[in-house]
């Protein structure tokens, strides 16, 4: 499996996150009432920016342009820890210290991290087996795809409580699963969607049941209560 077709479910996904985002975030633009902040739309930047480059890259593969693929994917040295940056500052701006308890808040957007940083520390340390790098940009480009899902589930659908997040979620879930089946005769690589599926199991579990060890607390409220925005 050479994962070359991964550009054009990207620009799909693309499309999805337009679809989600768009009562909340884009909407908000045509009828004057944007008043989101520059951490958010710094986020909003560098999120869109490693959207194409997903959409990209595969593509650039497909055609055999190979070299201009080298080019552009060294920009995500760049990219990728600004992305990171803009997750962080918006917690920062957005979680409040004076909450009971800010560890279960501040593990919502750093859990994206974690699964974030499997497939893309994947995908840059195997950067020379193509097979293997491949996967790992799938999975960090999961990472994606829970904040879009159950912003349509809510946004879009409307629907509320518990249940329409673990919806949200699930198709992640699925794409992986899919995957594992599909490649079930694969030689090289093949280990790395199990593994992912093993993390996304991990962090999900971890949010869903609210474990919220004193450490995880502590360093939580410290982060949040930092003067950075």
């Amino acid at each position: 499996m050479k994962f070359q077709n991964t550009g054009y479910y990207y620009l799909a996904f693309l499309v999805l996150a337009f679809v989600g985002f768009w009562p909340s975030y884009f909407s908000k633009f045509f009828d004057g009432s944007a008043d989101f902040n520059q951490y958010f739309q710094f986020h909003v930047v560098t999120a869109l920016l490693w959207v194409a480059m997903l959409v990209i890259q595969p593509i650039l593969i497909r055609k055999k342009k190979f070299a201009l693929h080298r080019t552009i994917g060294k920009f995500s040295y760049f990219l990728v820890p600004f992305l990171f940056i803009s997750v962080l500052l918006l917690a920062n701006n957005r979680i409040s210290p004076d909450l009971e308890f800010v560890g279960p808040e501040f593990w919502i957007p750093f859990k994206d991290l974690v699964i974030f940083s499997y497939g893309f520390g994947i995908a840059i340390w195997y950067r020379h087996s193509m097979a293997i790098h491949a996967r790992g940009m799938i999975v960090a480009g999961l990472a994606l795809l829970e904040p879009v899902m159950v912003r349509v589930m809510y946004n879009v659908l409307g629907l509320q409580g518990t249940y329409p997040y673990i919806l949200g979620i699930s198709l992640g879930y699925v794409v992986l699963m899919v995957l594992i089946f599909l490649e079930r005769n694969e030689k090289q690589g093949r280990w790395v969607f199990p593994v992912g599926l093993g993390v996304f199991l991990i962090v999900h579990i971890i949010r869903i049941t609210g474990f919220n060890p004193d450490f995880w607390e502590r360093f939580s409220h410290w982060f949040v209560s930092l003067p950075l925005t």
